[in-house]
């Protein structure tokens, strides 16, 4: 007898259907009505007409087996089934459009990130977790180490010695908002502590590369918030310089790791270490030459029990 008579002789296995051939479109026309909520704003952000949005959404509808939209008091309103596709539709428009330009991709089955805009340009590389086993600066390890002993919570005393070399973030309205930056964090390093201070409150990804590069960067923070699990990322960019007017290179790694609020809320948070010895798939031999110019200084940890870790006298 066979075990799976859906494969037996003369049986047709349904296939998917295929995808409707205007589907990006469809999708483009969604998510720039659910932004404006005004047929005649999203009619001219997309430079269309009324009746092709109207059939966009109509069919987008079908596919969905659902209302996207209401109308009240003749403004356009997200039904539940509205709200619920919406992150995902705004996800495989920004895949597309960084994908296209070569921005997007896997290596080794995790996630690269590459964007230019003139003079600035970023590379981010997801990497394997057991990298932080090989590192040179031991910060990373005892990072891992003091957060698992915390269990995640922010406030542990296991965590009080990393803490001021963290970023810490906040999901607000799909974004993630810096809520504390660490005051031996490499951030406070690079621009100070006043100027870190007044970056409180801001949102993660808003780039020089554009919105859809933004969505890709919080993709990472979106992973470690579903997982609570850690991530570890070699990243190659360019700060602004010392007078402002151009950039300089700058590589760092980056440890990502959840968290809990006092209150139990969910948390994200960052320890970002300089160094010059990234390894990122495609990035110019010229800029990891001026890398090797430069004087980055890791993070150090002061504190006794790093030292006794160190030195191997501790647990």
């Amino acid at each position: 007898m066979n075990a799976n008579p859906s494969f037996e002789s003369g049986t047709t296995v349904p296939e998917a259907s295929a995808p409707p051939a205007l589907l990006f479109e469809m999708i483009r026309s969604f998510v720039t009505l659910a932004s404006t909520l005004n047929l005649s704003h999203a009619v001219k952000v997309l430079g269309s007409t009324r009746q092709t949005v109207r059939r966009h959404i109509l069919n987008l509808e079908v596919e969905m087996k659902g209302p996207l939209f209401f109308v009240e008091e003749r403004r356009y309103v997200l039904t539940d089934l509205g709200k619920r596709v919406l992150p995902g539709a705004k996800d495989i428009l920004a895949r597309g459009e960084i994908w296209l330009g070569g921005g997007a991709g896997s290596v080794g089955a995790l996630q690269f990130l590459k964007a230019h805009k003139g003079d600035w340009d970023f590379y981010q590389e997801q990497k394997p977790m057991g990298l932080i086993w090989q590192q040179e600066h031991l910060i990373l390890r005892e990072a891992f180490r003091a957060w698992t002993m915390a269990g995640g919570h922010i406030q542990s005393p296991h965590f009080a010695h990393i803490r001021p070399y963290l970023m810490i973030y906040r999901e607000s309205g799909n974004k993630w908002i810096c809520v504390e930056f660490g005051e031996k964090s490499a951030y406070v390093d690079w621009f100070g502590l006043d100027y870190a201070r007044s970056s409180v409150g801001l949102a993660i990804g808003e780039l020089p590369a554009g919105e859809a590069f933004g969505h890709m960067l919080n993709e990472a923070f979106f992973d470690v918030q579903a997982t609570q699990l850690a991530r570890l990322d070699h990243v190659f960019t360019r700060m602004p310089d010392e007078d402002g007017q151009g950039w300089a290179p700058m590589a760092y790694e980056r440890l990502m790791i959840s968290g809990f609020f006092p209150d139990g809320s969910l948390a994200v948070m960052t320890l970002v270490n300089p160094t010059a010895s990234v390894q990122i798939t495609g990035l110019p031999s010229e800029d990891l030459a001026a890398l090797a110019d430069l004087s980055i200084p890791a993070l150090d940890l002061a504190d006794a029990k790093f030292e006794a870790l160190a030195s191997g006298e501790g647990p």
